[in-house]
């Protein structure tokens, strides 16, 4: 028995009793409050009375819908109850309660208590509250269910008497309590306050900023403005749709989100709420969970509040079949009008699960992205105070991952998270409607629900440690990869990518492993609780039989229906568990990522620059970068720096130059001592970083533009000229890590960066090493003794030449400073300082006496008249040059090009290319087939139970009960069956292609020329291999079947609403068209916000690789607030289309679910009304069954198409990076060089031009010239010249756009690539290393022994460190080779050239980062080693090239000279002489010792 029919049997006054007690509650609590309030009111009167009346007075208040709503409501409530007492006093109303005084009472008391309501909310208006007091809305809840309850008894009661005013009345108040209800759970008044002054109406702008900028935001945004009832139906968003319609969106199309979804806000509020953990909790990882909890839980109980009412209203279909099916069978003992109220009554359930069931899913999302912008930017502000060690532990890579794939599956909880709530009530609903129907048969049922999802517990466990496996395996073939796509140029040029492509293979093998074991096992999961309904149904109409429980047609209809409804709790429980499990997995990742060591915040002292004169100063100072190490890395240092002083560090490779400026910058961990920086600091690191985007944002790094002081710096750093030559001038957009620029250009770029910053104290980590000698000089003149002559500057530097100028040298040697003063008094010590001088000095004297013996030689001839033509000449390509590069300067040429997204319809192309990859497609027709038979075996069993089963207690079945059960277990467990095949060849086929579409996307982005890789931010691709990759492994193929397998079976349920009555097609036909309407209205604007959403994810991922890698200059410059502001807006720029394509999912299954309810409700009146015995009641009970389910099927099916759709733009993103341009074939079959090619060397290059792109200015111009075999070959020319662009013409990293290159007789460009750079050897300008081991970096073919390593190693420098190491040879090296200096990088890739012996070796600045002294010996080795080989030298020290035996200058792309360094040394106009002498002038000028010159 009901609760309601409880009632009225023990008493007909039990509503009157009830209702009374609550009205007079209410009363006592609204006295008792408004005595309190004015108690209090009188307690504060004073002077701020009159200053309240005025600003009330002069605020307006603009009334909402929702204010609008409450009132009418309240008082149609109240003017109903009064009608009702009218009527009561004149005797025109009959009251099922005996007791007048009970009935009077009651109406006077409800009376009374809603004209208090309607007062209370009139004051609401006058006391400008925007939200409705908490008492409000508790009596507003309490009255919707006081009055739900007792209405109830309109559809349950057997008999009904025609209805009566005050049942019509109970309905209205019904219906308006229900708005109510829903404005006290949305809680907002709406209502808008304006401030009138004399000219204009404002919006008031409250005392806090926050609610001023929440405002001014909120105004822009249609769903922070939307009604109550735009809110609930969706349509704020109708403009957007509109517009859609008409043409594709764009970006600056989609409305701003509502301030309280911003990322700012989001961010702000999970940082207050981890705070508070913290303090109140501790670390620890629980104090993550609690901070998300913290943050979440007010709308997760809103969202929780929706669900249990979506929950149970769920339910109410089941419980009435019983009564509908009876009412069928006995139609000429029941009115109509019953038979209408049980219609009105399923009708109404429907609506309300529609509107709460779309209310807490876009809730649901709406939180999810809310938590997502949290988490974002709270891993994004810990990426910029993250220790060394916290970076050596965690790669750019894994955290990238944390950001795109952990956070996505924690924010995917929270949409599960309320089948939580869902699941007890789900489940205690449909044990009480089985209880009723089946008596004792409910407990079987109960038993085996429970024990089936018990099974989910061990299954569970076991998923969970797949889960962690993917995650490991994922992390590390992301690690892989995003450290081969920074170094893909390195590996092109050392012919390694064939190699590298195999290692992520290997890396993608395992992970592929990972994710087919968690398949597996999902697949068969996924079996047993397909299979569940059927088990739990005959296992409980068994047990109905053996206790002798009768079986009716309504009862066995009504128990189907609710076994159907068990579905949903018995499905989505393995979905919340593997979200559970996935999001605890990622969870833990994320906590203890947040619980990293960070920079010492105390580590440096930072005091105003007037309050000291020493700018810096270190006291006992050690420092490590590996705290537990035995030896700190810097030890015993002291040092005092006065305001203006310039400092010089220098020493050898790995003797802590570049430590000693991170313990000043507060980078390294300090062990003791105290570190003293007064004023602002600027720093400079020897790796230049450069921001994608302009040059001059890059050197203006967040100051305001002020032209005087940008012009000077330009000049000062040496940048007017670049400027003159790029195509756009100092608005030219960089690259990738300035990708299209010289090493040299990049460094100036940073120190200008750093010059306009105006800082006090300067930092400069080898600043000279990339600029060629007259670039070297005008930097130190104009910029560190000129521009920054007043500031503290402490320099870096490996040339000696910089060092006499110094104020104070400091020699660093194994971690100490072991000299300090100034140039002469360290000379005069003869301790070790005169070694690097003394280095510097041989490489000067042999340059002098080059330049001496060719003046000695020199001879007066025609040449003269020869050299003036070639410089006339060389002067005309000049100028026309110049020409050249002003038309193309009014040609704005963008390197990196806006991300391609395709527009309109997803081509059928896409789809046939994901269902055709594996077996050509004949996995499809199978699966189909397969789920077209569980659908066909499902509804047999069913039919067969309602035909089977007597309609009444009394009646007989048509057969033996056992022999009903044994059929209907047969054709259960066939299509149990059914479904295990069908998830087994899912998973198979929808991995398989997963697989196959990753292959060809790693070996296209491979293959890809390296114009691709300069012109595609690293982000972009990481997000394809990243999260689509994740999509097709996980996702695709599941929404791709349920978009099948729901048509199948909303097609066989209206197959049965037809067979039980026809005429429903003449209704759903019309109802079918609209439903296609609102798909294809609906389908182009979400289609685009999905690719707009897709899209705008890349950009955050790239811009936090690169903040990322420029961490430690962000945080020398205080620059975190404004990349955390940009990373927010970043955040937003995401969330926008991502929450508008959320909300117009729950725009169009809103209308599916309402015109579905359209074609139940007309079924319905159709079966109350025609006449007795047309239909079977049974099979008309078995078409109201599935009927129950229509509306969410009709919403499954165009929900599984968009999001299908949705989720096919990954796959339309993967075949996009599938079919990059291939660069050349690797190998030419038809032109395989001889296996000893090239054995002499020779190189010549026949009229060669390159570009860099079609629509960029030529590079190289017109090079002829030949490289003779086994010669020494200098390359020089001022910065940008183009000399690192003819070495990669050479290996064709670039492909000439014009001429050919000839090495040994052998055209290049029509052999192999792998054959051409493969016998090639190169030391490249940027060292490159691999997270791995030192032994991996030298040797990564594994081709060598120990022994020839050990060999390279010594030859290099490198062998006393390494053997000073416990690891020897597999000593750890980190991502980029962090934990080596950058000098002794170039030494690791020296050896790699020393190793491969190559007849032909290239150089391109490869001693630029080492001393004098290690230069010197490695140029010894060099020479030794590669004496009769062709060795090309590029380098800035012209001491590294003086002794070539042919040096090539090159100018604007152009040869300027090539000849021997003798004959060009002898023209004294000649450019190499004009090099020469800048750099002996050079070192004159800062040396000023003749006797050191002689």
């Amino acid at each position: 028995m009901g609760l309601t029919q409880w009632l009225q049997l023990n008493s007909p006054c039990m509503k009157e009793h009830i209702s009374i007690t609550m009205q007079l509650a209410f009363l006592a609590f609204f006295v008792i409050h408004f005595a309190w309030k004015r108690l209090g009111a009188v307690r504060n009167r004073g002077v701020h009375d009159t200053e309240e009346d005025l600003k009330k007075q002069s605020i307006t208040v603009k009334q909402s819908f929702s204010y609008k709503l409450s009132l009418l409501c309240s008082v149609s409530i109240f003017g109903t109850h009064c009608f009702v007492l009218l009527l009561l006093l004149q005797n025109s109303v009959v009251p099922r309660c005996d007791s007048s005084v009970s009935v009077f009472s009651t109406e006077i008391s409800q009376a009374l208590s809603w004209l208090i309501v309607s007062l209370y909310v009139i004051k609401i208006k006058e006391r400008r509250l925007l939200e409705f007091p908490w008492m409000l809305r508790s009596w507003w809840l309490c009255s919707f269910i006081l009055s739900l309850t007792f209405t109830a008894h309109f559809i349950t009661a057997k008999h009904h008497k025609p209805l009566g005013f005050k049942d019509y009345a109970d309905l209205t108040s019904l219906v308006a309590s229900l708005f109510l209800v829903s404005l006290s759970i949305r809680g907002n008044t709406g209502l808008h306050l304006l401030e009138s002054t004399e000219e204009v109406t404002e919006p008031l702008l409250l005392c806090s900023e926050t609610e001023q900028i929440k405002k001014k935001t909120s105004s822009f945004s249609p769903y922070g403005n939307a009604t109550l009832f735009q809110r609930i139906t969706f349509s704020w968003i109708n403009p957007l749709f509109s517009l859609g319609y008409k043409k594709p969106l764009e970006k600056d199309d989609v409305p701003n989100i509502d301030v309280k979804d911003s990322a700012q806000t989001c961010s702000q509020a999970f940082d207050k709420n981890l705070k508070t953990t913290i303090e109140q909790e501790g670390p620890g990882r629980a104090f993550f969970y609690k901070s998300v909890l913290r943050f979440v839980w007010k709308k997760a109980a809103i969202n929780a509040v929706f669900a249990v009412v979506n929950a149970s209203t769920a339910y109410i279909g089941p419980y009435l079949i019983n009564d509908f099916v009876v009412f069928l069978t006995e139609k000429q003992d029941q009115s109509l009008n019953y038979g209408y109220l049980l219609a009105l009554g399923f009708l109404s359930a429907k609506i309300v699960e529609t509107v709460t069931q779309r209310q807490w899913i876009f809730g649901a999302r709406q939180l999810g992205m809310r938590l997502r912008a949290a988490l974002i930017s709270h891993i994004y502000q810990k990426g910029l105070l993250l220790s060394s060690q916290s970076r050596q532990s965690h790669t750019s890579g894994e955290i990238i991952n944390y950001m795109s794939v952990d956070v996505q599956r924690i924010t995917d909880f929270i949409w599960y998270v309320n089948n939580i709530w869902m699941l007890p009530i789900q489940i205690s609903a449909a044990i009480f409607i089985l209880q009723k129907h089946l008596g004792l048969g409910a407990v079987a049922a109960l038993v085996t629900t429970l024990m089936v999802m018990a099974c989910n517990y061990p299954l569970t466990r076991i998923q969970r440690t797949y889960q962690s496996d993917i995650m490991n395996a994922k992390d590390e073939r992301m690690k892989a990869t995003s450290e081969i796509l920074k170094n893909m140029k390195i590996l092109k040029l050392q012919a390694w990518d064939n190699q590298f492509l195999n290692k992520v293979k290997r890396l993608r093998k395992k992970e592929y492993d990972c994710l087919w074991k968690s398949l597996r096992l999902q697949a068969f999961t996924t079996f047993i609780l397909w299979g569940a309904p059927a088990l739990i149904s005959v296992v409980t109409f068994v047990t109905c039989m053996l206790i002798g429980v009768k079986l009716t047609s309504g009862a066995v209809l009504s128990a189907l229906a609710t076994f159907q409804m068990l579905q949903s709790p018995i499905f989505g429980l393995p979905d919340l568990l593997s979200a559970l499990v996935q999001s605890k997995v990622s969870a833990d990742r994320i906590a203890s990522y947040l619980q990293q060591s960070e920079t010492q915040k105390d580590a440096v002292e930072y005091l105003s620059k007037d309050d000291t004169e020493l700018s810096v100063e270190i006291e006992n100072g050690a420092f490590s970068w590996e705290p537990e190490a035995s030896r700190p890395t810097l030890d015993e240092i002291e040092l005092r720096v006065k305001t203006g002083m310039k400092v010089a560090i220098c020493g050898a490779v790995g003797s802590g130059k570049s430590s000693l400026l991170s313990s000043i910058l507060g980078e390294i961990q300090k062990l003791r001592g105290t570190v003293r920086v007064s004023g602002k600091q600027a720093y400079v690191p020897q790796s230049p970083w450069i921001l994608t985007g302009t040059i001059r944002d890059n050197i203006l790094f967040g100051s305001i533009y002020e032209s005087e002081k940008y012009e000077r710096t330009v000049k000062a750093c040496a940048l007017i000229k670049d400027f003159e030559l790029f195509s756009n001038g100092d608005m030219t957009e960089i690259g990738e890590r300035g990708i299209n620029m010289s090493g040299g250009q990049k460094q100036r770029i940073q120190i200008a960066r750093a010059v306009y910053q105006d800082a006090d104290v300067y930092l400069l980590d080898d600043p000279f090493s990339a600029v060629d000698a007259h670039t070297g000089r005008q930097l130190f003149e104009e910029c560190l003794m000129g521009i920054l002559k007043e500031k503290t500057v402490l320099y870096v530097t490996h040339q000696v030449e910089f060092l006499p100028a110094a104020d104070l040298i400091l020699v660093m040697q194994n971690g100490r400073v072991m000299q300090a003063g100034e140039f002469q008094e360290l000379l005069k010590q003869n301790i070790g300082f005169e070694v690097l001088v003394g280095a510097h000095n041989e490489a000067l004297d042999s340059i002098l006496s080059i330049e001496k013996s060719s003046r000695n030689l020199k001879e007066e001839s025609n040449d003269d008249d020869d050299t003036s033509a070639i410089a006339e000449s060389l002067q005309t390509q000049r100028d026309s040059e110049h020409n050249i590069s002003t038309e193309n300067k009014k040609k704005e040429a963008k390197l990196v090009q806006d991300e391609e997204t395709e527009k309109g319809v997803i081509g059928k192309e896409v789809y046939l290319a994901y269902l055709r990859t594996v077996k050509g497609g004949l996995l499809v027709p199978i699966i189909i087939l397969a789920q077209s038979c569980f659908q066909m075996l499902q509804i047999a069993s069913n039919y067969w139970m309602a035909w089977t089963a007597p309609p009444t207690a009394e009646s007989k079945p048509k057969m033996s009960m056992d022999k009903i059960l044994l059929v209907y277990t047969l054709l259960a467990a066939g299509s149990s069956l059914c479904v295990l095949a069908r998830t087994i060849l899912v998973a198979i086929g929808g991995l398989s292609t997963a697989e196959k579409f990753f292959s060809r996307m790693l070996c296209s982005i491979f293959r890809a020329p390296m114009s691709f890789f300069d012109s595609t931010p690293t982000g972009r691709i990481l997000n394809r291999v990243s999260t689509d990759q994740s999509v097709l492994d996980l996702e695709m193929a599941i929404k791709l079947g349920w978009c099948a397998f729901s048509i199948i079976q909303i097609v066989g349920t209206i197959f049965v609403m037809s067979q039980v009555a026809w005429q429903v097609c003449v209704i759903f036909i019309p109802v079918a068209v609209a439903c296609v309407f609102y798909q294809r209205y609906y389908t182009p604007t979400a289609r685009e916000l999905s690719r707009m959403s897709g899209v705008e994810r890349a950009p955050i991922l790239h811009h936090f690789a690169e903040s990322l890698a420029g961490a430690t200059t962000i945080r020398a410059f205080d620059q975190r607030d404004r990349f955390i502001s940009s990373n927010l807006t970043l955040i937003d720029n995401h969330s926008r289309p991502w929450f508008h394509v959320a909300s117009a999912m729950e725009w169009l299954s809103f209308r599916l679910n309402l015109l579905s309810h359209f074609v139940f409700a007309f079924s319905l009146v159709l079966l109350v009304t025609l006449p007795e015995g047309v239909i079977n009641p049974s099979i008309a009970g078995l078409g109201v069954t599935y009927g129950l389910s229509l509306n969410v099927l009709q919403a499954t099916v165009i929900w599984n198409i968009c999001n299908a759709e949705n989720k096919m733009i990954s796959v339309e993103r993967i075949l996009q990076y599938s079919k990059i341009p291939s660069e050349a074939p690797l190998v030419v079959d038809a032109h395989k060089p001889l296996d000893n090619w090239p054995n002499v060397g020779s190189i010549v290059f026949r009229d060669l031009q390159v570009r860099y792109a079609e629509h960029f200015p030529a590079v190289l111009k017109n090079i002829t010239c030949e490289f003779p075999g086994g010669k020494k070959i200098g390359v020089v020319g001022r910065t940008g010249s183009g000399k690192s662009t003819l070495i990669q013409a050479l290996f064709r990293i670039v492909e000439p756009s014009q001429g050919t290159i000839v090495i040994d007789n052998v055209d290049i460009t029509k052999i192999g690539l792998h054959d051409l750079r493969s016998r090639l050897g190169i030391i490249p300008q940027d060292p490159a290393l691999f997270d791995g081991t030192v032994r991996v970096n030298l040797d990564p073919l594994a081709q060598y022994t120990d022994q020839e390593l050990w060999e390279a190693l010594d030859k290099c420098q490198l062998g006393d460190v390494l053997r000073a190491k416990e690891e020897k040879l597999n000593a750890t090296v980190v991502e980029n080779g962090d934990n080596w200096s950058v000098g002794q990088r170039q030494l690791v890739c020296l050896g790699r050239v020393l190793l491969k012996k190559s007849n032909i070796l290239v150089l391109d600045e490869a001693t630029a980062s080492v001393d004098s002294a290690t230069d010197g010996v490695i140029q010894k080795i060099i020479t030794q080693e590669f004496k009769d080989r062709t060795v090309v030298t590029i380098a800035h020290r012209i001491h590294t090239v003086i002794e070539s035996d042919l040096v090539l200058v090159l100018s604007d792309g152009r040869i300027a000279e090539f000849d021997s360094p003798a004959k060009l040394l002898e023209r004294e106009d000649s450019f190499f002489s004009k090099l020469i002498k800048e750099y002996s002038m050079r070192s004159k000028h800062f040396t000023g010792s003749n006797n050191l010159l002689s």
